[in-house]
Formats: structure tokens, sequence, C-alpha cells
């Protein structure tokens, strides 16, 4: 395993905390070089703290193109190549039913959530075509196959993300660029242990949802974007990987 992705390097977008920083660390510890992105500076250096050498970071806002250009510009500058990005980085906006949306908190979360995942794509696209090789793994939800009360927004933008994903790489095919999505059901990330924290129980009532009887760890959402980073998914694009204990299928 710590071979897997020997010479790689990977960019992670939202790698501050919760299901970035494990993918973070689960691509280290295959081999690949990894540039931490995050909007939090702090955050994103005790992901670079944690894995140690060989991992910088690259403080990012998805939701403006500049900045991810330079995000993808420094990573080629400093490590001469890009061969992996998992585009992860989201929020979950407030809770509320559709036409009691604000609209600024809407424009908000499909900015990170969607726009951030195309701003991103266009980036890495140019550098991983003209490599004629390259794995793009985008972040959705389980939320962008089906969909729960007052949660419009993120929904539709996890929609998004699956159906930008299939675009890409129908459109990227022939090129040995592949781009494909995990769609995690609820992770336990530190929003999650936040709620719990103020609503006893909420964990639970999560995970009496899921056939698996229990949520997902980000390590369970890390391994799959191990596969879907490293050569053992050398044929697989396209594709939407449910990682869900089974909740999609129901």
């Amino acid at each position: 395993m710590s071979k897997l992705l020997e010479g790689k390097v990977a960019i992670v977008t939202g790698a501050g905390s919760g299901i970035g920083r494990a993918v973070a660390v689960t691509l280290a510890g295959a081999g690949a070089t990894v540039v931490v992105s995050d909007v939090s500076e702090g955050t994103g250096q005790e992901t670079v703290d944690i894995i140690g050498d060989g991992a910088g970071f690259i403080r990012t806002d998805v939701a403006d193109q500049a900045s991810v250009q330079n995000l993808v510009d420094e990573t080629v500058r400093r490590h001469g190549r890009l061969d992996i990005a998992h585009n992860n980085a989201g929020i979950s906006g407030q809770v509320g039913l559709l036409a009691d949306l604000d609209p600024d908190d809407w424009a908000r979360v499909v900015a990170v959530n969607l726009t951030g995942v195309f701003n991103c794509l266009q980036a890495e696209l140019k550098v991983l075509v003209a490599q004629g090789s390259g794995s793009i793994i985008n972040t959705s939800s389980v939320l962008g196959l089906g969909a729960i009360p007052e949660q419009g927004h993120y929904i539709a933008a996890k929609h998004g993300v699956i159906g930008l994903t299939k675009a890409a790489a129908v459109d990227y095919a022939k090129t040995g660029v592949r781009i494909n999505a995990v769609a995690p059901a609820p992770v336990r990330t530190a929003l999650v242990e936040k709620l719990e924290a103020e609503n006893p129980g909420y964990i639970e009532r999560l995970s009496s949802f899921i056939p698996a009887g229990k949520i997902a760890e980000p390590g369970d959402i890390a391994e799959a974007v191990l596969y879907l980073a490293s050569d053992a998914s050398r044929f697989v694009s396209g594709t939407v990987l449910r990682v869900d204990g089974a909740l999609a299928a129901m």
C-alpha cells in the first residue's frame, strides 16, 4: 500500500478537517505528495503537520476562480506535475423550506459546492490533459441521488456535482484522464459531532436510517477515494461510488 501512489502528486480541497483531512492523510500514506488546500489556514496547516514530510499547504477559496488557478499553478510549480485531485471542499448552508431560503445562502452554497467543483475541474483538466493522465474525484453525497426536507440548495448543488462529473468524464474519456465522484452517507465529522453535542442522540437517529446501522467514518470515504485515485480503477470513469452503508439501495 505504501507504494500504491508513489511518485504521484495530489491536491485535496477542503482538507483542513473531516473527509478532506482523512483523504489527504490516506493518499500521503499511500506514497503521494499531497498539497493540502483549505480556506482555513489554521486547520489546513494542522493537516500538513499530521502528514509530516512532503505535504504542503496552499490556502484556496474554491468559489474564487483565480484562487483555484493559483492552487493548481503553484502545485505544478512546486512539484512539476499533478496526478490526482480530490475536489472535496463544501459547506452545508442554512436549513429551511425552499421558499424560505435566503437567496444569499443559496448563492453561497452553490458557489462553493458546485461552482467550486467546476472551477477546480477547469484548472486541473488543463494540466492533466496535457500530461495525458490523471484522476479527479469529486465529492457529491447521497443527497446528490435523492432528497430530504429543507436542504434544497445543498441537494441541488450535490446533484449538479454528479451531472458535472459525468459530463466531464464523457468529454475527456479519450485523454487518459478519469473523472469520478464519491457519494457519502452521513459521516462522523466535527460538524456532526457538534450537532450530537447540541442534540444528544442525533448520531443514533442518523444511524437508524442506514441499513448498516451506523454512520460512516471519514476514513471509509478516504479508502474509496484512494481506490479511484489509483491505477486499480484505471478503467473506471464517470462513476458515482456510493459509500453509504446501503442507504441508497433502499
